[in-house]
């Protein structure tokens, strides 16, 4: 691996299942010294995405935070002897579709939301820092669910308001796997749109109904990740998490503990792990939610975001 995807670790956490993970390196950032959405979320916190692979056939879920990774993942597939490729968009942020340039001759599958979202923004992400420019659009829409197949492999796509309104998982029901993009996190979630947390917990108390057997989220711990993901109990540690900081925001400030003590239960069980850059995570939550509920501001008001 070259450039900014030097440090790019390939983890095969199922057979043909790939997991692209950069990120969690202390010291070191990929951009610049300055506050910039790719270090200062994307590499800092840990950022994978994934590939299924049946024969000569690839789907890829998300481009990563960089062209250089995103080449990284093509160069990857075409040595496995993939000679087709389509991509799926679990949602619209930028560590999520940096690299789709490199992926430009391929369809790519998105939500319509999704498009709706890059096209309004499109302006903004292109002068961010770093600028995503030209950014490619998505060129196959649906509104709720898709079902495809990779080879002999069944694959369905799936929205869930969590994290970002359009929210899109990927569910391998064969396995009981779940690739979740940011609708779950580990440590903990980073709550994008503060205004729209009761319907996050509504559907996070839907997706628990599912008969998920693991979870792989494009944040989380690289060790949990190639070692299968993470059980079920992931999203029970994210209602716990969100349940609590609406029940003590606004009422003493969000209770101001560590986030080690925040969510000592979930730490205890083993649903989820803990690591240290997370504490800003919780600190901004707490900020966005109590602006929120004290204010009554929206999320386009609340300043601080780095998607």
């Amino acid at each position: 691996m070259t450039g900014l995807a030097a440090n790019l670790r390939i983890l095969e956490p199922y057979p043909g299942l790939f997991a692209y993970y950069d990120g969690r390196i202390a010291g070191k950032r990929l951009h610049s010294p300055e506050p910039n959405w790719l270090d200062d979320g994307a590499f800092d916190l840990g950022t994978a995405s994934y590939a299924i692979v049946d024969g000569a056939e690839a789907l890829v879920y998300d481009t990563h935070m960089s062209l250089d990774h995103a080449e990284a993942i093509r160069a990857h597939l075409t040595g496995l002897g993939v000679t087709q490729i389509r991509v799926v968009l679990s949602h619209w942020h930028k560590d999520h579709v940096a690299g789709n340039a490199v992926f430009a001759d391929c369809e790519i599958i998105a939500l319509q939301l999704t498009s709706d979202l890059l096209a309004a923004h499109r302006d903004a992400i292109a002068a961010g820092t770093p600028p995503i420019a030209p950014l490619i659009m998505p060129n196959r829409l649906f509104e709720r669910e898709s079902h495809l197949s990779v080879g002999a492999r069944r694959v369905e796509l799936h929205h869930f308001q969590i994290h970002s309104a359009d929210g899109n998982v990927l569910w391998l029901p064969d396995q009981q796997v779940l690739l979740a993009g940011d609708t779950l996190e580990d440590t903990v979630t980073y709550i994008a749109e503060p205004h729209e947390t009761d319907v996050h917990l509504r559907e996070l108390d839907r997706l628990a109904c599912w008969p998920i057997r693991r979870i792989l989220p494009n944040h989380g711990d690289p060790n949990r990740i190639a070692a299968g993901g993470y059980e079920a109990t992931l999203i029970g540690a994210t209602r716990a998490y969100l349940r609590r900081l609406l029940a003590l925001t606004g009422v003493d400030g969000g209770g101001q503990s560590p986030l080690q003590e925040f969510v000592a239960p979930e730490l205890a069980s083993g649903a989820i792990s803990y690591f240290a850059p997370y504490e800003a995570v919780h600190i901004r939550n707490i900020a966005s939610l109590s602006m929120v509920i004290l204010k009554g501001e929206t999320a386009q008001n609340i300043g601080g975001v780095s998607l």
